[in-house]
């Protein structure tokens, strides 16, 4: 079976069990919208994509399920915008035809830049059943040791906690480590750990580049919730950032792409200030 195709029936299949067992926001109807408008807005890039052939396409489905599971909007076209905008950017904000984000990234971060006040992260939508939570580790770890990316989940997960510990709950008095890792309880948070942190398309392929991208993703989400707080944004913020430098490091830059890089790079880190100086949510790990 074809390592995207069997990464969608995954997500799928988890999408539909959270939907029955935990607290999937969008209805059948809203999600089954979602997910036909995603082909639709694919096989669309796809057509006016020059540098790809027109074929027919599944891999789009991983980003609205990545964006339904982590996104919660009472406005069913704001998940229609920003997943236009997250495959828009993997047809055509490309270097040598390769992108820069992960497309369910790029989406949530583009929710929160233009829709901060009606498009909020949460971990919860997926509950905290432990049967679930190790269904989604087994799914999930099939599809890790396949595209070899197993090494980037398990250094996060080992940064993660260290860091947390050292920066945050060593300086915060009623700050308990059992806070830290009891969103490790969140089938969401986990997800994001084995899917959208382990996206081969903008994570390295060496193994010794895997451990330092996940701990730099790490290090920044942990200080970014030492001088802030926690907020779930942390997290996509980091990935955000430094996915950006993966292509960079793997294929040979051009003096005319030079241009771009910078562009691209001062985006991205006039997004994350943007967002980040706006006031922040409290029901960050609810449904």
């Amino acid at each position: 079976m074809p390592i995207q195709l069997h990464q969608n029936l995954n997500l799928i299949a988890l999408l539909i069990i959270g939907s029955f067992v935990a607290d999937i926001h969008l209805s059948w109807v809203d999600i089954v919208l979602v997910l036909a408008f995603t082909l639709f807005i694919e096989h669309l890039f796809l057509f006016f994509n020059p540098h790809r052939t027109f074929y027919l396409s599944y891999s789009s489905l991983s980003t609205a399920v990545g964006v339904i599971v982590l996104m919660y909007s009472s406005e069913l076209w704001i998940y229609f915008v920003v997943v236009a905008l997250g495959l828009f950017q993997k047809h055509f904000l490309t270097i040598n035809k390769r992108h820069f984000f992960n497309p369910s990234n790029f989406a949530l971060m583009m929710a929160l830049l233009l829709f901060y006040d009606d498009a909020h992260m949460v971990l919860g939508q997926l509950g905290d059943e432990l049967w679930l939570g190790v269904l989604t580790f087994v799914v999930a770890l099939a599809i890790l040791i396949r595209v070899d990316r197993w090494i980037i989940s398990l250094a996060f997960v080992l940064f993660y906690l260290g860091l947390q510990y050292i920066l945050v709950v060593s300086y915060d008095p009623v700050m308990l480590f059992q806070e830290v890792y009891h969103r490790f309880y969140s089938v969401t948070f986990t997800l994001f750990i084995y899917f959208m942190l382990t996206d081969p398309a903008v994570t390295p392929v060496k193994w010794q580049m895997q451990i330092l991208f996940a701990f730099l993703v790490a290090f920044v989400s942990v200080l970014l919730d030492r001088v802030y707080g926690f907020r779930v944004q942390h997290l996509f913020m980091s990935v955000f950032l430094f996915s950006m430098f993966v292509p960079l490091f793997e294929i040979e830059i051009r003096f005319k792409d030079f241009i771009k890089v910078v562009l691209i790079l001062f985006l991205v880190m006039s997004v994350i200030m943007f967002i980040e100086i706006q006031e922040p949510y409290y029901f960050e790990m609810q449904g």
